[in-house]
């Protein structure tokens, strides 16, 4: 990095680098590290948000919770749902590292079912298990010393200690309800059990975000490498049908300049911010660009389409015992299990946290307490899917972003996290939590009918704020795919898309570290074009 670059509104002429990589999050922060690697290569990091470094709250991994819907945060909120809580809020982080430097730093590989499925079923030809595995390898510096993993990579990922007596409870109860234990991350399939976590942080509760990863050891020597934060893209920049570079704004007046990329530009700002910036820029469906006064670049009618989630439902038990006042991020243990049988994935996966969990349940009359724990299943490949389109022309607008929760037509979504439910109180109904399980705070033991846990999900479910799919990889010959499977955008040339916007199909498990490998593919295909 060169610290004293100036800023693109500062300089006297346009700056210009051989790449430019929007969005510092978790797969930009990757792209620019691995370019920048290349001596001969400049590259610029453009990040709306501050950097991280000097931003404990931000770096800390057991204080996450408190950056939700923060000034490190686009808080966005959800457009009204037919079928769903309207409340909820998609938090989008807005600092170096995106949101790697935001979240609870779960740390999984995908199962390799997904990964294959990009290649077989959607045509996205190099994006398989043997890539991705091949690229977790790389970029992990794992604390377990199975051959399948990786030691020497830049992102440290370790398991979390049993340490939490409500939690060992809840493992030994989940065994005598047949789930039993397991461990995730040995490079096979969890069709039906509970552990605890692998996380992405280092052993001093320092979190292994993309920046603190890929970033900090590097800043201060790399001077091909220029970070600036604080700065956001406006739109991008073509010269006929080649994307040359972006417009920047990085003052309080919405004043712009422009920043000239001689190679290539990636958009790396998320599943919400990429379609967005791409149709800002012309490129996206045709009718709806028209609709909002933008000039159609190419009519791209995927952009912003396909958009997926793992929706989240919240089940909570007041504690007989007083819960553990320190973690290494209250959300230590997942539970995975198949409601339909014969499939090649589990359906249905909950976290269990040690806190309480009321933030959409109080507002519709549920009791709460202070000390509690609860168990939150979720949909592990929903079926419904949403959108998200701009709100006008004017970059500033938040756009507008719509999950469409609960409207597949079959009601495959509310029937999983239904049985997820009844499976969760299952589990507490065993011996071991008998001395942990007080009243159940909500639903409410009086919820019992698939009716009423349909009422109940619909106005207080929550997300695990994992949106993807909405600029989705796949055949060539594909109209509703924007991006080949080297992530390029079709229709233009330099301009590539790598975040987890590209995902065909949302992966099983919490996708962070796949976007980390996103990152580490996109990298390498651009070097191998040159």
């Amino acid at each position: 990095m060169n610290p004293s670059a100036p800023g693109p509104a500062g300089a006297q002429s346009p700056a210009e680098f051989d790449y430019i990589v929007v969005g510092a999050g978790s797969a930009g922060s990757v792209v620019a590290a691995r370019l920048s690697e290349d001596p001969g290569a400049t590259v610029a990091l453009i990040e709306a948000g501050p950097h991280d470094k000097d931003i404990p709250e931000v770096t800390t991994l057991s204080r996450w919770m408190e950056l939700l819907e923060s000034g490190y945060d686009w808080d966005y909120q959800v457009e009204p749902q037919e079928n769903g809580n309207s409340f909820m809020r998609m938090a989008r982080a807005k600092v170096l590292g995106g949101c790697s430097s935001h979240n609870s730093c779960i740390a999984f590989w995908a199962p390799a079912e997904d990964l294959d499925e990009w290649e077989e079923r959607f045509g996205a030809q190099g994006w398989n298990a043997e890539t991705a595995f091949r690229l977790y390898q790389k970029l992990e510096d794992n604390e377990d010393d199975g051959a399948h993993h990786g030691h020497d990579g830049p992102v440290r990922l370790r398991s979390i200690p049993p340490r939490d007596p409500c939690g060992v409870a809840v493992l030994e109860a989940a065994e005598q309800a047949g789930m039993p234990r397991a461990e995730f991350n040995t490079g096979k399939t969890v069709l039906n059990g509970a552990g605890f976590f692998q996380i992405n942080a280092r052993e001093d509760g320092t979190r292994s975000s993309s920046s603190v990863s890929y970033l900090h050891p590097i800043e201060a020597e790399r001077t091909n490498l220029t970070v600036l934060p604080g700065t956001q893209v406006k739109e991008l920049i073509f010269d006929g049908d080649r994307c040359t570079g972006v417009s920047v704004v990085d003052n309080a007046f919405g004043t712009s300049q422009p920043v000239r990329a001689r190679k290539e530009v990636v958009v790396s700002a998320g599943a919400i911010d990429s379609p967005k910036l791409l149709m800002l820029s012309g490129i996206g469906p045709a009718g709806h660009l028209r609709e909002m006064g933008v000039e159609v670049r190419v009519d791209a009618p995927g952009v912003g389409e396909n958009v997926q989630d793992h929706p989240e439902g919240v089940i909570q038990w007041e504690a007989k015992r007083p819960m553990v006042t320190e973690s290494t991020q209250w959300w230590e243990i997942g539970l995975f299990a198949q409601v339909d049988p014969g499939t090649d994935r589990p359906d249905l996966m909950m976290h269990y946290g040690s806190v309480t969990f009321d933030m959409h349940t109080v507002r519709q009359g549920y009791p709460t307490s202070d000390n509690a724990f609860c168990l939150t299943p979720n949909v592990t490949h929903a079926r419904s899917r949403g959108t998200v389109r701009l709100r006008s022309r004017d970059f500033r607008d938040k756009p507008r972003y719509d999950p469409r929760y609960f409207t597949d037509p079959e009601g495959y979504d509310l029937r999983i996290m239904t049985a997820g439910f009844r499976k969760a109180r299952e589990i507490v109904a065993q011996g071991p939590m008998s001395g942990w399980a007080g009243e159940e705070l909500f639903p409410g033991e009086d919820v019992q009918t698939d009716e009423q846990f349909a009422d109940y999900i619909r106005r207080t479910h929550n997300t695990v704020y994992h949106p993807a799919g909405s600029v989705r990889m796949g055949a060539v010959d594909d109209p509703m795919s924007p991006l080949d499977p080297q992530l390029r955008v079709k229709g233009v040339r330099g301009l590539r898309v790598a975040d987890a916007s590209v995902m065909p199909e949302l992966v099983t498990v919490n996708p962070n570290i796949t976007v980390f490998m996103i990152g580490e593919r996109a990298a390498e295909l651009i070097a191998q074009d040159g």
